[in-house]
């Protein structure tokens, strides 16, 4: 080959760049802070798509008290508001300090064990709608409790409960929506379903 053809003849070797003086401001880049969940919570993050679809198996928008249980980082109450649902008809418990503080946003928080503030306000309230992903060492006392809240609250509609609960999870009155894949939860090797009750 020959050698002229790594030359660059009559051609500068240097390029001249016009300078500019100014970019103009900059958008400033927030970048939210990863939420850190302790393995001791039991809380294993909804997905984005299981979310939206137990919104769907919930039933229409409309001012229906809704309960979130456990709500953990808030991966279900996100999912309500993203299909209509008003945050202010919204009550999500949860006993995880730190979790509690960023649920907020989504509607009001009660910042207690759900099972002890569930025993405290029975008889007292009545939700017609219920989302939930329970723990699942304890999945059927959590739906119990969810369950013993639950009335018509002045609505026609039958209350309804949609929980995501491990593949072995029984109850008389549940429906099986689904089972998910077994790869859901990256940090559970639970399988697990989509179950509904109407009341």
């Amino acid at each position: 080959m020959k050698r002229a053809v790594y030359r660059r003849p009559n051609k500068p070797m240097v390029l001249t760049v016009q300078r500019r003086e100014r970019f103009g401001d900059l958008e400033k880049v927030e970048i939210a802070e990863p939420v850190r969940v302790d393995r001791a919570t039991e809380c294993h993050v909804t997905p984005d798509d299981v979310a939206a679809r137990m919104v769907d198996y919930l039933g229409r928008q409309g001012d229906f008290l809704t309960l979130e249980p456990s709500a953990g980082t808030g991966q279900l109450s996100k999912a309500l508001l993203v299909a209509g649902h008003s945050r202010f008809e919204l009550v999500q418990v949860e006993r995880h300090i730190r979790l509690a503080a960023g649920l907020d946003k989504f509607g009001s928080v009660v910042n207690r064990c759900f099972l002890e503030w569930s025993a405290e306000v029975a008889g007292k309230v009545q939700f017609p709608r219920v989302i939930m992903n329970p723990p699942f060492s304890d999945v059927r006392k959590h739906v119990a409790a969810a369950v013993s809240l639950m009335g018509r609250n002045g609505h026609t509609e039958a209350p309804t409960l949609v929980a995501l609960v491990p593949v072995t999870f029984q109850h008389g009155d549940a429906e099986t929506l689904e089972t998910l894949p077994v790869d859901t939860f990256a940090t559970a090797r639970v399988h697990t379903k989509l179950i509904r009750i109407r009341l």
